[in-house]
């Protein structure tokens, strides 16, 4: 592509074709180089199963080739017919209450039903031997927004099959569950059942008598649809060998391990939906976390916005619409944190069903005067302007903040200690911390290589697999920093509890060890005096730790039987310094932690005292460094220039130390000499 990415998901089989005229004059106004189609097009591309129709989609691609658009051709398997769940009734899918389910929504068909997959794979290899050798088509979207689970006997069948794989026999699997509690024990594969409210689930998906069945069987769930992905990703590739294939991810979102996906995506994309919160640098802040999150799936590499919508979402029970400015300023969030496109959903609004009030950039009467048309036809010439310079850039980062999925699921499904806490709401705090530092960070796996990164910082690290505790221990060693928290270190990859002192792998390594953890109410708060003084307020689980004579003492509890012993710890290892919160600090404990930790490896970013004004940085495969100073708040910010270069949106040459008056949703992007 020569610029970002800017378009999205365009429907014309919902309009009469002489709206199509009337659509590609506003692309032209807008700027919009790049259109995703075919999404949920499969009833009209397959009306039965022996009869296909591709004139509509032949059209569709024509007319945006000839228009100079970049197309993104998607599979439609996100939504199947009608006829294909009448014929094959067991491809629809069976919730954990047990109900086969009817035709109806989307997201509905069985993972492991071979008639689905069977037939989405066709259609994906008849629409690649068709559309192949378009050149306009750079890039295949598969599916769309994958999710959800399925406890059919085919996918309870196709379970045993993957216990099969994953356990070497019955012994290992039985200890691998503690099945020796409650007369559990395996004697034979048809004696597993998937885990559900009919099995070993009580109220509900996130209470399990035995945690490691509904560990394995969300890890097997995840792995279930990325079949379905891989499968039709193949038959692309059977006729087209080169143009990259994605699929758009959901950023926080628990069901599926994007690690285990990450590796079979040509590129990551997603869906920028964030959830309602009144507090506007929260919502940016969160937006960060997942981008960063999905530039991290692939070591880095830029990604793409597949959503987002132009002004309002129609899925929530209150749905506000995006306040002047925000649309621009959080499209070049996005692209301050890696993306290459930035795409919405959708290009006209739908006449009908569930999403009939989804904002798109044009609204049902096609109006190009309005309010969202004219930002959304503005960003589009910021984006024209800046052109290549952007595509490719990476973020430079030295800090890591480790996230797990399985330390999220094996977590929140635990009994005990306490069920108030939430791994995303810690893991958002952290976050949020370092975002306001404007550190340049990497959101990474356990897996990833940690030697390039001077800061880990790994919240709720529940479940300890494979060396990752000498991984950590060699960074700290060699002059690194290490932070995580309480109800760290506690499990393996079996959910099973280490046999030692709690924090387990990380006991030698924090030079303490976890004697008790008390559980209170949400409401009960036991201040913890940090070395600094300050005073932070702690909640809802609290560490009885014992360290070491060595280990120094950075915080200590005020209340209860265990008030004056520590609640934060500091161990100096080797050159560095490992770190453990033994409590869920406020948001300020966390803070004075961490800029603590940021300022002695001189990771504190620019801007950071400039509260709500976030500074990101990019570098271009040519080594130019760009700098994206952005104003999340409502009001004017006066601050000064960190660095020597020139605005590329507003054209204003800077000098370090230059006066920098920020508006409300302002943006910069600056191109650093």
């Amino acid at each position: 592509m020569k610029s970002i990415g800017y378009g999205g998901d365009y429907n014309p089989e919902q309009w009469p074709r002489e709206v199509w005229d009337q659509d590609y004059a506003a692309f032209e106004l807008a700027n919009i180089n790049t259109l995703t189609v075919g999404v949920f097009a499969w009833a009209h591309l397959q009306p039965a199963e022996d009869r296909y129709d591709f004139t509509m989609l032949d059209a569709t691609v024509e007319r945006a080739a000839a228009e100079g658009k970049n197309i993104v051709l998607a599979t439609p398997s996100g939504a199947m017919p009608p006829w294909l769940a009448h014929k094959y009734p067991e491809a629809c899918r069976v919730d954990f209450e047990g109900r086969r389910h009817v035709y109806g929504q989307r997201h509905n068909a069985c993972p492991s039903n071979p008639d689905f997959r069977r037939l989405a794979v066709e259609l994906a290899d008849k629409l690649a031997q068709r559309y192949g050798d378009i050149p306009a088509i750079v890039a295949w979207h598969v599916g769309n927004e994958y999710g959800g689970a399925c406890y059919c006997p085919q996918c309870a069948a196709a379970f045993r099959d993957w216990l099969k794989k994953r356990y070497d026999g019955f012994d290992r699997l039985n200890a691998a569950w503690n099945t020796t509690f409650w007369s559990h024990t395996f004697t034979d594969w048809d004696q597993i059942q998937p885990p559900t409210a009919l099995s070993e689930h009580w109220r509900g998906p996130g209470h399990t008598a035995f945690q490691g069945i509904t560990l394995d069987y969300k890890r097997f769930m995840s792995d279930a649809l990325l079949d379905g992905f891989v499968a039709e990703k193949a038959a692309i590739r059977g006729h087209v060998p080169h143009t990259p294939v994605t699929t758009n991810f959901m950023g926080l979102y628990q069901p599926i391990d994007y690690h285990r996906w990450a590796s079979h995506l040509d590129f990551v994309s997603w869906d920028n939906y964030p959830p309602e919160d009144p507090s506007a640098s929260r919502t940016a802040a969160r937006m960060a976390l997942a981008h960063g999150l999905v530039r991290g799936l692939r070591g880095g590499d830029p990604f793409w916005v597949m959503e987002q919508t132009p002004s309002v979402t129609a899925c929530r029970d209150v749905n506000s619409v995006k306040r002047p400015g925000v649309l621009r300023l959080w499209s070049w969030q996005s692209v301050a944190h890696g993306a290459d496109a930035v795409l919405y959903f959708q290009m006209r609004q739908a006449r009908g069903a569930c999403e009939k009030y989804h904002g798109a950039v044009l609204d049902h009467a096609g109006r190009t005067d309005t309010r969202v048309f004219r930002e959304v036809a503005a960003l589009g010439g910021e984006f024209h302007q800046v052109g290549d310079m952007l595509l490719g850039a990476r973020t430079p980062a030295r800090v890591a903040l480790l996230v797990d999925w399985d330390s999220w699921w094996a977590l929140e499904m635990s009994d005990g200690p306490n069920r108030n806490v939430g791994y995303i709401n810690v893991l958002t705090a952290y976050h949020r911390t370092l975002w306001q530092a404007n550190a340049l960070v990497d959101v990474v796996p356990v897996t990833a290589d940690l030697s390039g990164y001077d800061v880990v910082v790994a919240p709720l690290l529940h479940m300890v697999k494979g060396d990752f505790a000498d991984r950590v221990t060699a960074l700290v060693e060699s002059g690194g920093s290490f932070v995580t928290t309480a109800l760290s270190g506690r499990v393996d990859e079996d959910d099973n509890a280490f046999l030692v002192d709690v924090p387990g792998p990380f006991a030698a390594l924090l030079g303490l060890r976890v004697e008790e953890t008390d559980a209170q109410q949400p409401d009960v708060t036991n201040p913890v005096t940090l070395a600094d003084g300050r005073v932070s307020d702690s909640r809802h689980v609290f560490e009885v730790i014992i360290p070491d004579e060595a280990t120094e003492v950075h915080g200590t509890y005020s209340a209860d039987f265990y008030a004056g012993t520590p609640a934060v710890t500091r161990a100096r290892r080797g050159q560095g310094s490992a770190w453990y919160v033994g409590t869920l600090l406020d948001d300020d404990g966390v803070e004075a932690i961490i800029r603590t930790v940021l300022d002695e490896h001189d990771l504190t970013g620019p801007l950071a005292d400039v509260r709500d004004v976030e500074a990101v940085e990019r570098v271009s495969p040519d080594g130019t460094r760009y700098l994206f100073v952005l104003n999340h708040t409502g009001a004017t910010r006066v601050t000064r220039s960190p660095v020597d270069g020139d605005d590329l949106l507003s054209g204003r040459d800077l000098s370090a130390g230059d006066e920098l008056v920020l508006e409300p949703a302002d943006v910069l992007v600056v191109r650093c000499r």
